[in-house]
């Protein structure tokens, strides 16, 4: 028999074999059975912009769970703190008389049931975090092509809610997340901690700050902020600023030398200000003595609480009004035109 005249490919299969595949559109197996060319696999679906919008939601996730790690850790430094202190009363004084360790007993009986209140709210408070990034995760699972406008109507109003809070429109934040049933969405709490610190800045008054700095003080030395230490330094001019420069030595040895090691061109200039009066017309060190250092410490202070927590250091409805911009600046009006 005459040899056919189409020429042969060998094509693998999917499993390791191969067909031969003839010009004319059939194909061969090794044992020379032919048949029919298999169907051209269906064309991939259309991909959608939820997946790649997904990928900006990275503060929805992280701040929640920096919330729930952060309560971790102040439930155990109290239990620590009062553990401590219990067992440090019971190994105590052997001799003592019959009303005395009644006394005792009734004192760490006291103490035991405040610190079991303590572990109930701290309980509460871990469970309300977790249950808060179940919700969130839950909530980006839900996203899919089928119920895509009414999940960006819910990511405008939390978009919204961020806006507010960044703001300081805790008013309008809590009526807008109420009012949507978003509040598992929205991080008006976390906000409300911010808040405390920044109206105290506003009033001059560093003890809130202070106080954050030493919650947060590990997380704070592993990202080198000098942010405790510039509040230290403006502690020190309020008091340079009030003239009582004994006090401001006295301050400047105990909580300006540690930083000297790091910071020593700063901590310099900043105790120069003993020689000078809060009116100098010195420029070096007038602008030291500007109640505008206020404000500085209040945009430092919220670029640290967002780092802190993962968030943006812009504000969400920025980045997408930024990004949405960009995107209709195209370089085809004439094709954007035949589209409206």
């Amino acid at each position: 028999m005459a040899s056919s005249p189409n020429m042969e490919i060998d094509t693998p299969l999917s499993n390791g074999a191969s067909t031969a595949t003839t010009t004319n559109g059939t194909s061969t197996n090794p044992t020379s059975t032919t048949t029919p060319s298999a169907a051209a696999s269906p064309p991939a679906p259309a991909s959608t912009p939820l997946p790649e919008s997904l990928r900006l939601e990275h503060q929805f996730l992280r701040v929640p769970f920096e919330h729930y790690k952060k309560t971790i850790r102040s439930n155990h430094r109290i239990v620590e703190k009062e553990v401590s202190a219990l067992i440090s009363d019971v190994v105590g004084d052997d001799e003592m008389t019959g009303d005395e360790a009644v006394n005792r007993l009734t004192n760490l009986v006291s103490r035991l049931q405040g610190l079991k209140r303590k572990l109930e709210e701290g309980s509460r408070s871990e469970n309300l975090q977790a249950q808060r990034c179940r919700a969130r995760l839950e909530h980006l699972e839900y996203a899919d092509a089928d119920n895509i406008p009414e999940w960006n109507n819910t990511r405008l109003k939390r978009i919204l809610v961020d806006y507010m809070l960044r703001m300081s429109y805790f008013e309008s934040a809590i009526k807008l997340s109420e009012t949507s049933n978003i509040q598992d969405f929205v991080d008006i709490d976390v906000f409300h901690e911010a808040k405390r610190v920044i109206e105290a800045l506003h009033n001059k008054e560093v003890a809130p700050a202070l106080a954050w700095c030493s919650e947060n003080k590990s997380r704070l030395k592993k990202a080198k902020s000098k942010f405790e230490f510039q509040l230290r330094l403006q502690e020190f001019i309020e008091l340079v600023r009030d003239e009582q420069n004994l006090r401001a030595i006295t301050y400047a040895r105990k909580y300006l030398a540690p930083w000297g090691i790091t910071h020593l061109k700063e901590l310099q200039r900043v105790v120069a200000t003993l020689a000078f009066k809060s009116n100098t017309e010195c420029a070096t060190y007038k602008v030291l003595f500007d109640t505008k250092q206020w404000d500085y410490l209040v945009q430092q202070f919220k670029q640290e609480f967002y780092r802190l927590y993962g968030m943006t250091q812009e504000p969400l409805l920025n980045i997408y009004l930024q990004a949405g911009l960009s995107a209709l600046k195209t370089p085809y009006p004439s094709m954007l035109n035949n589209h409206i």
